[in-house]
């Protein structure tokens, strides 16, 4: 008797696709799914185009209609409404603007099905109106990493969140960022151009790909030096592109992690002495921000109802402020 199949992704091919191995096409359109685990799919008879199973090397064409089987059902998550308190900034019928505290995920995925922003919306946003009721992100047009602390505007409608992305598409919303970064620059501005796509050896990363080849998507990030504090920096990065961890892999790349970001190597003591009291300041430094130094500080959008040019600001968190201050007061012993 044939074991049943359960469909778990509907991929259906653009039509400028040039022809790709399909274990290749696959990895990197999905998420958190790797090569090896689409060929080991495709040889079990679980990768089916156009309604025949075929090999990890068959080449994916324009409209070409892919599923992707399993044995099991897919586990359906469902947004649990939660009352989590929220730090709303402004709100009106159409949208809010909340300024998100670091360790809070922004929505519902695998491993975090509860406790994220969108549980804690859907308890205090109880007449939005959207399509698509299973939609595990309503509302959502962009967002901010887990461990990133600041700015998000959520649409309560399917026209206001139409609107809203379409701003974010055309890059025509403000956003400035402030990051602690470590080093010190030759310059006080610059560009990083780069392209960025999924880290080839670990899919949980993102990774810098020459910006004039095909890997990757194009991202510009622009930087300023708002104050130095010889071995590390605070910075202000404005976004043109919006890819997914852009500021911790652009900064990474031109040699100046975010201040104890973890996965890309901010965590360890990078700039500074030999000093058993400097390392023992900088270990003091990751206890008080326990996370990437990074805060969405700047937000501007025009309202998509009114028309009205819109920017909000917000203070550094506590911990970003301490852990700044405590560079300060250090460089300034230093000179004494």
């Amino acid at each position: 008797m044939e074991q049943e199949l359960y469909l778990h992704h509907h991929i259906i091919v653009n039509a400028g696709q040039t022809p790709t191995r399909i274990d290749t096409y696959i990895s990197k359109k999905l998420e958190n799914i790797s090569r090896t685990q689409v060929e080991k799919a495709a040889k079990a008879g679980l990768i089916i185009v156009n309604d025949v199973a075929v090999k990890a090397s068959y080449k994916v064409k324009p409209n070409d209609d892919i599923k992707i089987m399993m044995h099991k059902p897919k586990k359906e998550l469902k947004i649990i409404a939660e009352d989590i308190p929220l730090n709303i900034v402004y709100e009106d019928d159409d949208l809010i603007v909340i300024n998100k505290e670091a360790g809070m995920v922004v929505h519902p995925a695998y491993g975090h099905y509860t406790g994220t922003l969108v549980n804690a919306l859907a308890s205090h946003i109880t007449d939005s109106e959207f399509d698509d009721e299973d939609d595990l992100r309503p509302g959502l047009v962009h967002r901010i990493d887990k461990d990133t602390s600041g700015l998000l505007v959520i649409a309560k409608n399917e026209n206001t969140k139409r609107h809203l992305a379409n701003q974010f598409f055309e890059h025509t919303t403000y956003r400035r960022y402030l990051a602690l970064v470590w080093g010190d620059f030759e310059e006080d501005e610059g560009i990083i151009v780069g392209n960025i796509g999924r880290n080839p050896k670990n899919r949980q990363l993102m990774y810098v790909f020459p910006p004039d080849g095909e890997l990757g998507k194009p991202a510009v990030t622009h930087y300023k030096v708002i104050e130095r504090f010889t071995f590390v920096t605070l910075v202000e990065c404005r976004l043109e592109t919006g890819r997914t961890h852009q500021i911790r892999v652009h900064m990474k790349y031109i040699g100046h992690p975010l201040f104890n970001d973890a996965s890309y190597g901010g965590d360890t003591i990078l700039k500074g002495t030999t000093f058993t009291k400097y390392k023992q300041f900088v270990q003091n430094c990751f206890k008080i921000c326990p996370r990437q130094a990074l805060h969405a500080k700047s937000l501007g959008f025009v309202h998509p109802t009114s028309g009205e040019k819109m920017k909000f600001e917000t203070e550094l968190p506590d911990d970003m402020s301490q852990l700044i201050e405590k560079w300060r007061k250090y460089v300034e012993t230093m000179k004494i």
